[in-house]
């Protein structure tokens, strides 16, 4: 072992005859004495950049503040998201734009969100996760890292030519991808981990020698702050080993017969337990420097509840409107289900401290949506949030309206921001070079 434990020290051991490694997170050694900053050349922690992309919009009138600018009142279907006020923008009155294109309700609307235009035969261009992977992912291990929430492999994250970036599904298999031994290419679309490999195995088992090592070398505050770091990760394993291990068996279980395949994931509580997993094992992915970049999706639109026959997509259309509500109550449930499950991941990014701040101060993650209205497959007056300050580099706590302005703006802001050289983002009328100023610093 080398005297000198630097930041890009790594832990290293066998498993089951396997090299791994383990990297360490950002300790209180390697950054300055505010904490924000590299201590061996100086250098800013590196920003990061996150998107979080689902389907089937909000209720207009119960989301957008009535005031703009800063201490605005966002509305109840935000209301999961007032602990983090300060550090969220809310957007709204802008629109996606078709140029006459044929509408495919819940995608053309997202290939606007994502890649600013709508693919044309196979001439498809790159979402602006990957334009940003290509400036701040390329020395990471993983150039960026994709989710899904509902037991799928599709994904928004495109390469230039419409190349997909397939969703991990499995908590499981994602946490293989980070923390277990070397594993095929992550962009591969058959790739499929073997997830009971890591119920039986464990990397800190495998590495136990060499962290007893490092603790003994560290400051009092730094032992702390990785023994807490081993302690998560011990806890998603023994999460994940309960969520695949085969449960007791029940007397009064009868197999039924043979039925049609249905979709992994679909239910409520399957994609609150995917979200808590997933959203723990992207935060330490973060914090240990394995990626700049992630992406969640969130297909809401077979999302399923016990109790209600029909799914959250079937609901947005057949549901009749409560006359003294004045909206669809089954309906709002769901998307209140859905903010509070994105509000979940977001303050586990926010509760992963680093130095004085946190890994979500250092992150821009970009919030958006497929349709305003679901009911009525609208595509304007869009909501569209951003959370974190990507390191000090963009205001917070803001409510900006643009009407009729096309949502591409947000995302040639977002790219601005992340250090892309680009003054123009989009296509035909989504085309625009004018970014958020208000939230520039």
């Amino acid at each position: 072992m080398s005297d000198k434990l630097g930041r890009r020290k790594v832990l290293r051991g066998v498993m089951n005859g396997t090299a791994i490694s383990l990297s360490l997170p950002f300790l209180d050694c390697f950054l300055d004495n505010n904490g924000t900053a590299l201590a061996a050349t100086g250098a800013p922690l590196p920003v990061v950049f996150g998107s979080w992309v689902q389907n089937l919009g909000l209720n207009p009138g119960r989301w957008k503040p009535d005031t703009v600018g800063a201490n605005y009142q966002a509305g109840p279907e935000l209301t999961a998201l007032d602990a983090l006020k300060d550090k969220m923008n809310i957007f709204s009155g802008m629109n996606y734009f078709l140029d006459g294109r044929p509408l495919d309700t819940h995608d053309t609307t997202l290939e606007v969100a994502t890649m600013g235009s709508i693919p044309l035969g196979t001439n498809a261009d790159p979402s602006l996760d990957a334009i940003i992977a290509d400036v701040v992912g390329a020395r990471t291990r993983f150039r960026s890292l994709e989710v899904a929430l509902n037991g799928s492999r599709k994904s928004w994250s495109r390469r230039r030519g419409g190349a997909v970036n397939p969703s991990e599904p499995s908590p499981a298999a994602l946490y293989t991808r980070i923390f277990g031994p070397e594993f095929n290419d992550p962009n591969a679309a058959e790739f499929r981990p073997d997830p009971q490999v890591m119920a039986r195995r464990s990397v800190l088992s495998a590495l136990a020698d060499e962290r007893r090592g490092i603790m003994n070398r560290l400051g009092a505050a730094d032992r702390e702050r990785l023994d807490e770091y081993f302690t998560s990760l011990r806890q998603i394993e023994q999460q994940l080993d309960i969520e695949l291990s085969k449960p007791a068996p029940l007397d009064a279980c009868v197999i039924p017969g043979v039925q049609e395949d249905t979709s992994l994931g679909t239910s409520v509580d399957s994609v609150e337990a995917s979200n808590r997993l997933f959203g723990a094992l992207l935060a330490h992915a973060v914090a240990c420097d394995q990626t700049r970049v992630f992406n969640v999706y969130f297909d809401t639109q077979q999302i399923r509840k016990p109790g209600l026959v029909r799914d959250w997509h079937s609901l947005t259309h057949e549901e009749p409107i409560d006359p003294e509500l004045g909206y669809q109550p089954d309906t709002t449930w769901f998307i209140n289900f859905s903010m509070d499950t994105f509000a979940s991941f977001v303050k586990g990014l926010d509760g992963y401290q680093e130095g004085e701040g946190s890994v979500l101060d250092r992150t821009l993650l970009l919030w958006q949506t497929d349709h305003a209205y679901a009911r009525t497959h609208s595509m304007d007056d869009m909501p569209i949030l951003t959370l974190g300050g990507a390191g000090g580099r963009m205001k917070t706590g803001l409510h900006i309206a643009a009407p009729g302005n096309p949502t591409t703006r947000v995302g040639l802001t977002v790219q601005q921001i992340m250090g892309v050289p680009v003054n123009t983002w989009g296509k035909l009328s989504n085309e625009t070079s004018r970014t958020f100023t208000d939230v520039l610093i």
